[in-house]
């Protein structure tokens, strides 16, 4: 499950084969006889597993699918009473109700949840449910009271430091003013949500304010940018499947491509969006579409079609509204509605007839004239042709060679595309786990990371917690670099994850223990014996209290221009013949003080003129030159300076380096 929720913001999928993986195991182990306590750990991770399967097929539009899973969540929650996995249920049921259109029931469910939420003191769920229900009566046009909500929910998550939740507020809060035609206050507010979101990686959401965006400009006339800010969102929304983004997508762009004119590429994505809605079965999505299309029909004159869709945008317009009025009456104000529409496009066409008849006379003339000059064109050209056709076969016998040779090209630009995608793909999941820079300076103002992978991937890699007001930092070197670094790097990160999250250890020696268990046993469970893992210093800071372990890597601390050293146990965190507790070091620090941790990948570059290792000594020397510098100069001057000891040697590993002042 912690597995799960770490890839699903950048592939949503890999949450259906790991929670059935957790379900499954925790179902097995529910039939043994366990003690109460053990029984509602097991009953809370199988609710868990399969309300994060509920999950993924919402997502994917298969809402009854959906709404099973959350009702067997919510019955596991209850049987093992807890309390927060209950109002996440709550919440999960009134979403998809949400989807259905079915609005009381909706309702209904958030403020269970809110109610829940509240008692139990849950401010990210508090959060959350005010942000839901400020949907709902945004749904029903009931702006004031939405905004209230939004603006709620936004101060919540603003406490909380919960950077999703406040682009999701910033996102609604931008729609309101949208609502309420004030443009410009509208595209801020999106703009504010996107660069959230970008920071975080959230793909999904990045999709929603880039059509948000885009329907902005066009609706401030801007068809150029609506265009170009839809077409990205749709590509998004297609990699990540989310049904909702590609319909929503869609729809604008054949509303931007028939203001322009062009009929045929808008009717060809209303047609698109209209077949997903219908399969999606959302009244707000069938809505935007079946109004689209029925536009196109219209200005086609194709009166049937165009009504047949009008009579399903009216019908989905007031089911989200709420209003019971009996189908007889529907259909006639569909039909007044579309007859009045159709009696203004009768006039208009009127107007243009008589305007073309005018247009027609001066045309005849214009015709009469152009065909003197044509005749006069086809006895040139066909002297012309006679010459052409001589050098046309000439170009034939090489635009046959020329294109073999481009075929051969392009099958091999293929193939290194399909591999640089895969490796940029495990890129983004790599960096997903690595900590943002926004937490780096909040927890570490006075800081910087240097890291430089070898390849797109690296087996380096730099982590951070905050735990019972501690900072612990570190800087890992996994065996290997490249692709089967990265992938033991994530081993090696889900388990220092787990030593502080799971186990609660701040103590660096005794986490690096439980880490090498953790690795040990994921790599038993191999076929193939294996003997990976990762050499790292590890810190924990409070005030000006230290401790530090390490394996392989040292701590440097510079004072009055002086480094001390802390030496790390000479065996990994891993396989290894003797494998002792590692030693945990206790230091004060004082005002002034700089504290260095690494991996070995800056000392053993090569390079300068004879080509050789740049060495721990030398490392040494330039870190005491530049202690007047600020960290990010540090930084800087450590990048410039391997950079250019490098010059055009390859680099031969990752480099991480972590500086902190105190």
């Amino acid at each position: 499950m912690s597995i799960s929720e770490i890839l699903y913001v950048s592939n949503l999928d890999t949450l259906i084969p790991l929670c059935k993986k957790s379900k499954s195991i925790a179902e097995e182990a529910l039939l043994k006889n366990n003690s109460k306590k053990v029984k509602k750990s097991l009953l809370k991770s199988l609710g868990g597993s399969i309300n994060n399967l509920g999950y993924v097929y919402s997502k994917h539009g298969e809402v009854s699918i959906a709404l099973k899973y959350y009702n067997q969540s919510l019955q596991i929650y209850v049987e093992a009473g807890y309390e927060k996995g209950i109002a996440s249920a709550f919440n999960n049921l009134g979403s998809i109700y949400e989807e259905q259109g079915n609005i009381s029931k909706a309702l209904e469910f958030y403020h269970l949840s809110l109610e829940k939420r509240e008692k139990i003191n849950d401010k990210r769920g508090v959060a959350t449910s005010l942000n839901n229900l400020g949907i709902i009566y945004k749904s029903q046009a009931n702006m004031p009271q939405a905004l209230e909500y939004y603006l709620k929910s936004l101060k919540i998550y603003s406490e909380i430091s919960d950077y999703k939740g406040q682009a999701h507020a910033l996102n609604n809060v931008g729609i309101v003013h949208e609502t309420k035609l004030d443009f410009d206050k509208a595209l801020d507010y999106y703009i504010k949500s996107l660069k959230i979101k970008e920071e975080i990686g959230y793909q999904r959401g990045i999709s929603i304010s880039l059509t948000n965006i885009g329907r902005i400009y066009f609706r401030k006339g801007d068809t150029i940018n609506g265009l170009k800010y839809n077409l990205q969102s749709l590509e998004i929304s297609k990699e990540t499947g989310s049904k909702r983004g590609v319909i929503t997508s869609l729809s604008i762009i054949s509303k931007i491509y028939f203001s322009q004119g062009n009929l045929l590429f808008a009717k060809k994505y209303a047609a698109n969006a209209f077949k997903l809605a219908k399969e999606l079965g959302s009244p707000d999505k069938l809505k935007t579409a079946a109004k689209a299309y029925s536009d196109i029909h219209r200005k086609q004159e194709d009166w049937k079609s165009a009504m047949l869709k009008f009579e399903i945008y009216i019908k989905m317009r007031d089911s989200i509204l709420n209003k019971n009025t009996e189908r007889s009456a529907i259909r006639q104000k569909i039909k007044y509605e579309y007859e009045k529409q159709k009696s203004l496009d009768d006039t208009n066409n009127e107007k243009l007839i008589v305007s073309e008849q005018q247009e027609t006379e001066k045309q005849q003339l214009m015709t009469w004239a152009s065909l003197i000059i044509l005749m006069l064109v086809i006895c040139f050209l066909i002297f012309v042709f006679n010459r052409l056709r001589i050098t046309k076969n000439q170009k034939i016998v090489i635009e046959q060679q020329k294109e073999l040779v481009e075929y051969a090209h392009n099958q091999l630009e293929e193939k290194t595309k399909e591999v640089m995608d895969s490796i940029n793909y495990a890129k983004r999941i790599q960096s997903a786990i690595l900590p943002s820079t926004k937490l780096v300076k909040e927890c570490l103002p006075n800081s910087f990371i240097l890291y430089k992978p070898k390849d797109v991937v690296a087996g380096d890699f730099y982590w951070m917690e905050r735990k019972d007001g501690k900072v612990l930092f570190a800087a890992a070197d996994c065996t290997g670099h490249g692709v089967p670094g990265a992938m033991v790097s994530v081993i090696c990160n889900n388990a220092l994850n787990r030593t502080v999250r799971e186990y609660g250890l701040t103590n660096p020696g005794k986490i690096l223990d439980e880490v090498r268990e953790i690795v040990l046993q994921e790599f038993k469970e191999s076929e193939d014996y294996l003997r990976d893992g990762m050499d790292i210093a590890l810190c924990s800071i409070k005030g000006y209290s230290l401790q530090f372990a390490g394996a392989y890597n040292p701590l440097w601390i510079i004072r009055n221009g002086e480094i001390i050293e802390k030496k790390a146990d000479r065996q990994p965190v891993g396989e290894f013949r003797i494998k002792d507790p590692f030693t945990m070091y206790q230091l004060e620090l004082q005002p002034g003080d700089s504290i260095y941790i690494f991996s070995d990948g800056y000392v053993d570059q090569f390079g300068g003129e004879k080509g050789k290792k740049f060495k721990t000594k030398a490392f040494r020397e330039l870190l005491l030159s530049i202690q007047d510098k600020s960290m990010d100069e540090q930084n800087l001057f450590l990048n410039e300076t391997f950079e250019t000891w490098r010059g055009n040697h390859e680099q031969v590993d990752d480099v991480c380096v972590i500086g902190v002042k105190i």
